[in-house]
């Protein structure tokens, strides 16, 4: 809690970019600011206000001396107080939203930024969430965060997942606790037809990956009467959409032996075990052996992880989305389907579209992009913020 009275000052460089931050740039850059020793020695996540060089106030934020970013935007009101009734107004407008879009209780509940809670991703899953405090201020006031979702949302059990790169660059320590409640096992999703079985303490991320709705549903509209590959699939996320759309057949291929475990549960679950089969295996591999074999797939969708992740891994990253599509584009039957998708802050729309089709290209393959997608509109984007639109997926057909 902040005792705005009280509150210390940080004051921003005469040549920093003031224009910017007025104008809803949520960040302040360590060399933006001035960092004085009395700058130097507040405890990361402490709350402060913002002054622009000559003084004017910019609002309300919270500063973390060990981070590139050493200041994140809270309240442009300056004489706000950051504490659980803050917290819980903000919890709240986030969930109108989400309530006017769903008619059930999964979805991304808080998108850091864009929903005014920076650093800070919400995923609900029914009666229970997965916090992930990726900034210092979140971390401190863990505690009052949990408190404001719970009066909020109704929620009983909180789990606290405190991994991920985004901790590491905000020196935060890796750490999964329960906060509240407790869970028997893997919580069923169901979205698009198909039923997911999201880990909650174990799996990637939050345990399911909720930005991949919408395309999930474009791509059963394609997977019809379809023999459905998915790569780097986690859950099953494309391959039992595209079996709830009414594929014939359906493969995933991921490296974890306990993710193709929950896809196979969550294809068991909607009915789908008989149509719905596993490979486990680096995913470059098994689509080099799937090829050697003569594997021939009506869709193929790669979902990988991010390969650029930051600016200094854009080349090798981008390399890496050419070598998937053109590994990928091989497997497609003439006239099939191919999805690929990218999850990389770094690597913008047009970037990835032109290393998708030189991938696909010499993968000795020509298509048609037929449908560009996006995370669902419980991943809204904060439009002065390029990384809160980090999800790309291209979809193709591919000729003869």
């Amino acid at each position: 809690m902040t005792d705005s009275p009280s509150l210390p000052t940080v004051r921003l460089r005469p040549k920093a970019e003031a224009r910017a931050i007025r104008h809803g740039f949520p960040w302040v850059y360590a060399d933006e600011l001035v960092t004085d020793r009395r700058t130097q020695g507040l405890v990361p996540g402490s709350i402060a206000r913002l002054e622009d060089a000559e003084r004017r106030p910019l609002g309300i934020v919270t500063v973390n001396p060990k981070s590139k970013i050493i200041a994140r935007m809270l309240d442009r009101d300056e004489g706000a107080v950051i504490d659980r009734a803050w917290l819980g107004a903000r919890i709240g407008r986030a969930l109108a939203l989400r309530a006017r879009l769903y008619d059930a209780p999964y979805y991304r509940l808080v998108h850091a930024e864009a929903d005014g809670l920076p650093g800070v991703i919400i995923d609900r899953f029914g009666d229970a969430a997965v916090i992930q405090p990726n900034a210092a201020w979140a971390e401190a006031m863990i505690g009052d965060l949990a408190a404001a979702l719970a009066e909020v949302t109704g929620v009983t059990t909180i789990i606290k997942n405190g991994t991920g790169r985004a901790r590491g660059l905000e020196g935060l320590a890796e750490e999964t606790a329960v906060l509240a409640g407790g869970l028997d096992g893997p919580v069923p999703v169901s979205m698009n037809g198909a039923v997911y079985m999201a880990d909650l303490m174990g799996g990637q991320k939050t345990g399911l990956f909720f930005d991949q709705r919408d395309n999930h549903a474009f791509a059963a509209r394609l997977a019809k009467g379809a023999r459905m590959l998915d790569v780097f699939s986690h859950v099953g996320g494309f391959a039992l959409a595209s079996l709830a759309g009414g594929a014939e057949s359906a493969l995933s291929v991921d490296a974890s032996a306990a993710a193709l475990e929950l896809a196979g549960a969550g294809a068991e679950a909607a009915g789908f075990g008989a149509r719905f089969a596993t490979r486990k295996g680096d995913a470059f591999a098994v689509m080099e052996a799937l090829q050697a074999e003569g594997a021939s797939f009506d869709l193929v969708v790669c979902d990988p992880p991010a390969f650029a992740p930051a600016k200094p891994a854009l080349e090798a990253g981008l390399r890496a989305y050419e070598r998937v599509a053109r590994l990928a584009a091989p497997l497609v039957a003439p006239g099939g389907y191919l999805g690929l998708c990218s999850c990389s802050h770094a690597a913008d729309l047009t970037q990835f579209r032109n290393a998708s089709a030189r991938g696909i290209g010499r993968g000795g393959r020509r298509g048609q992009l037929l449908h560009t997608g996006f995370a669902g509109p419980d991943h809204p984007q904060l439009p002065q913020l390029a990384e809160s639109g980090y999800l790309k997926a291209l979809f193709f057909r591919l000729d003869g």
